[in-house]
Formats: C-alpha cells, sequence, structure tokens
C-alpha cells in the first residue's frame, strides 16, 4: 500500500476510485431514502436539508471531478478561494433561481453539459485552449458560468419532488449550506492530497495523465448523458 501512495499513477488511480466508489458511477440521482424524506415532507425542515446538502455535493462525483480541474494547477490558498467562491455563486444562484422560479431543464442534457465541463477544465489545464484558439479564456468567468450549469443540475435534482411552495426558500437555503459544507469537506480532503503528491517529482510529470484521465471521465459522463436523452426523448 505504502508503494502505491509513493506512485503517481497510483496517486491517480487512487483519487478516481475515491470519486467514483460509493456512487452510481453513471447516474448521480437521489437514494430510496432521500427520495422517500422529500416526497413525503410538508414543512420546514433545516437539518434534514442539510444533509441531503452535503450528501448530494459529497457523492457528487461530477462536481467533484470538475473542482478537481479548477484547483490542480492552483497553489495559493487566496487562488484556490476565488475560483472556488465563483463556483459556489454561480450554483447558489441557479439553484434558487431555478428552484423557486419553476425554470425546467431537461436533467440529461444539464448532466450532459456538467460532463462537458470537466472535460474543458481537463483541457485547459493541457494548455489545449491556447494551442487551440490561440489564446487562454478567462479561466474566472468560465469556472462561474460552468457553477450556473452545475447549479441547475441540483436544481433538477429537486424540481422532481414538487417541494412544498411554503417556506420553501428556506429548505433550500438549508439545501445550499449543506452542499457548502459538504464541497468544504470534500475540498479538504483533495487539497491534502494534491499538497502530498505535489512533493513528489512526479506531480508535472503525471500531471498529463491526470488532466486526460479527467477528461475521458468528463466524456464517459457525456456520453451516458446524451444516451439518456435520446432514449427517453
Amino acid at each position: 500500500m505504502t508503494s502505491i501512495l509513493k506512485s503517481p499513477v497510483g496517486l491517480i488511480g487512487l483519487s478516481f476510485l475515491f470519486f467514483f466508489v460509493g456512487a452510481d458511477v453513471f447516474a448521480h440521482g437521489v437514494d430510496k431514502n432521500t427520495e422517500q424524506f422529500l416526497l413525503s415532507n410538508q414543512g420546514v425542515a433545516i437539518g434534514p436539508f442539510l444533509y441531503i446538502g452535503a450528501k448530494h455535493m459529497v457523492t457528487g462525483y461530477d462536481h467533484l471531478l470538475f473542482l478537481v480541474g479548477v484547483i490542480f494547477f492552483l497553489f495559493r490558498t487566496k487562488d484556490v478561494l476565488i475560483y472556488v467562491s465563483l463556483f459556489t455563486l454561480g450554483h447558489s444562484l441557479t439553484l434558487f433561481f431555478g428552484v423557486l422560479e419553476h425554470i425546467t431543464v431537461n436533467p440529461f442534457l444539464i448532466d450532459a453539459i456538467i460532463g462537458l465541463s470537466v472535460v474543458y477544465k481537463g483541457f485547459d489545464n493541457l494548455g489545449g485552449l491556447r494551442r487551440l484558439f490561440g489564446f487562454q479564456p478567462n479561466t474566472k468567468i468560465a469556472v462561474m458560468v460552468f457553477g450556473l450549469f452545475h447549479g441547475f443540475g441540483l436544481a433538477t435534482k429537486l424540481q422532481k419532488f414538487n417541494l412544498p411552495q411554503l417556506d420553501l426558500w428556506k429548505n433550500l437555503l438549508a439545501f445550499n449550506v449543506g452542499v457548502e459544507l459538504g464541497q468544504f469537506i470534500a475540498l479538504l480532503f483533495i487539497l491534502i492530497a494534491l499538497n502530498f503528491w505535489r512533493r513528489n517529482e512526479g506531480f508535472y510529470a503525471f500531471s498529463t495523465a491526470t488532466n486526460t484521465l479527467l477528461m475521458t471521465g468528463g466524456l464517459i459522463l457525456f456520453g451516458f448523458q446524451i444516451t439518456g436523452y435520446l432514449i427517453n426523448a
């Protein structure tokens, strides 16, 4: 086990295993217990919605893979906070706006775009955008824009349960706070793993392989969601 942890390739594999184990590899949905609660709940339930939000983010490998790409080459705490805050602002806006204003988006299409966001970030980290277009798009704007799509992804999970409208904003606020708590916990472990790996001289040597794997994971998610859209259209 120690030899695996010392190997950059082993760290890459363990990182992806962490993201995909414990969750359905092809569908980031809602488990039966959570579904039963959401269908039966009729009032303000701050605690349960906090828990559901945190659980949704911690098991949301699509969101986590995107965040790995975002912070992969960020070495300063200040930069991590800025980019994560932009992502948070984006998904918080569309989460609230989508649910409260009843804006419906096909869940397969929105999850396909989320998969593409992972592809985009891996490709961006490899310098592909600069080589392809001759310039580097504003990374902060890109992270916030994709955050908007990730927020709609969260909104589609809640919209299908027809939540009671009375004091709905309170439950949504609790859910969003839970999402941020889950994101903080996940990022803490990701940053610890990255900082450990960065001490290894193989970090840059294997950064190409890691971001290629990110792109591959995003393409798999995209392909599955598009297939689901075509089958259910």
